[in-house]
């Protein structure tokens, strides 16, 4: 009798480690296979940008970007998020945006801290800020959400449940990524007042501390008091022949309009940042995400073009067509883009400069991101049972630096170097992400 309850006992120990070793594989096996597919993906676009095939050259990558940008991505937002949407989701998604915020806030902080230890050279303290305090909430994750949910067996059940549930997620924050990035990170780039980045010479040693800092006085007067200075000495004598020449002879004594014609070019300076900003958040992907949500909300509209018998809904079906091309078109200019190499901005940067922004972008961020979203279910702010809800999170916390922070480092002059990043970064997120992943799925399953 003991013998054979030994046998049991046995058997029962044997089968639960048999049974936790399945799921420890089929945990790395959802984690990495998402992953692999990226990969390959990437590495078909690089083979085709390549010198010795060339079918993708830069013109036509920059072609497919925006075909993807404009069309293809507008397209799938649209009708994933549209369809999964209600006006009682919309209350109980708040949290997302919130958590994009919370994103670029401890990255930031993070990437403050870094900053200060490493020393980047002089003009790019700002900019190392801000490349690992923002990350890829939109197409990467959508990558990986496409991936993850392709197979039949995945953790989070029906296939087309999950993708349609995750795109709906990703797709709800895009608006406030995009305000994020046209306003903070807009802000955070401009170069130093009375210079550019590209002022020294490719290759050239740049100095780890601003120039002028040496030769300010023991007093440190801060760049705000010598501003103020500035405009106080310095307008009225550069402005006097200007400010005459629009008043009146007879009116020669007029100080409200010479304080009127003094201030107007601040007033229109904010004029034109607030007009920028507006003109920026007129892209495709927001303006789709906004059309979804305002379409998907009203149940007469929702039931009109979106749900699969309305009388509309070829419209929706068109742009599920479309929306499908988005994936394989944005990973073979991802892999293209690659082909061109880190170039000169990895020679401005510096080894330790763009190791720190990888290796903080990709291990330091996510920690704090697991305990943010950790933090905010126990509070209760995370929809109950809802697995894809919190893995979604999980993953704005832990993808790499931004792509369209390139594109506004682009129209601040240090574009270069942006790459440079954007390049390693996404070399090293390979490992990286299938890492984040194979954790959040054993704490969610």
């Amino acid at each position: 009798m003991e013998g054979v309850m030994g046998r049991s006992l046995l058997s029962i120990l044997l089968d639960g480690q048999v049974s936790r070793g399945e799921t420890v594989f089929s945990t790395i096996k959802f984690a990495v296979l998402p992953i692999a597919k990226v990969f390959t993906m990437c590495f078909m676009g690089f083979l085709m940008a390549s010198k010795y095939v060339n079918i993708l050259p830069a013109n036509s990558r920059k072609l497919l970007n925006g075909l993807v940008f404009s069309v293809l991505l507008p397209c799938l937002i649209f009708s994933q998020l549209g369809r999964a949407i209600t006006l009682q989701k919309l209350l109980e998604w708040w949290y997302i945006p919130i958590n994009i915020i919370m994103s670029t806030i401890v990255g930031s902080l993070i990437g403050f801290a870094v900053a200060s230890i490493i020393h980047p050279p002089y003009p790019y303290f700002k900019f190392t800020v801000i490349q690992i305090g923002i990350g890829n909430i939109g197409n990467i994750p959508l990558v990986l959400i496409a991936a993850l949910c392709r197979d039949e067996s995945n953790p989070f059940g029906d296939p087309d449940k999950c993708t349609e549930s995750g795109n709906a997620y990703i797709s709800f924050g895009q608006w406030v990524g995009a305000i994020i990035l046209y306003t903070y990170v807009f802000h955070m780039l401009a170069p130093p007042p009375g210079e550019t980045f590209d002022k020294s010479a490719e290759g050239a040693k740049l100095p780890t501390k601003d120039p002028a800092c040496e030769d300010q006085l023991p007093s440190k007067v801060s760049v705000s008091e010598a501003e103020k200075m500035s405009a106080v000495v310095l307008v009225p004598v550069s402005n006097v022949e200007k400010i005459s020449a629009t008043v009146s002879v007879k009116q020669p004594h007029q100080e409200p309009l010479l304080n009127a014609q003094i201030e107007s070019p601040t007033d229109g300076k904010a004029i034109s940042k607030v007009l920028f900003v507006v003109k920026k958040l007129r892209q495709p992907p927001i303006i789709a995400s906004v059309l979804a949500i305002f379409c998907g909300s009203i149940p007469f509209i929702k039931s009109l073009v979106l749900e699969d018998d309305a009388p509309l809904f070829f419209f929706t079906d068109s742009c599920l067509i479309l929306g499908e091309a988005m994936i394989p078109c944005i990973l073979l200019a991802l892999g293209g883009n690659l082909v061109d190499g880190p170039g000169v901005g990895s020679k401005r940067l510096g080894f330790r400069t763009i190791a720190a922004i990888v290796f903080s972008r990709l291990v330091l961020v996510p920690p704090m991101g697991l305990g943010i979203v950790t933090l905010a279910d126990k509070l209760g702010f995370i929809p109950k049972g809802d697995k894809m809800f919190k893995f979604v999170l999980l993953l704005q916390h832990s993808m790499p630096t931004s792509v369209l922070s390139g594109a506004v480092s682009s129209l601040r002059g240090c574009g270069q170097e942006a790459a440079a990043v954007l390049f390693w970064v996404h070399i090293f997120a390979v490992f990286s992400m299938a890492g984040w992943i194979v954790l959040y799925l054993s704490i969610l399953f």
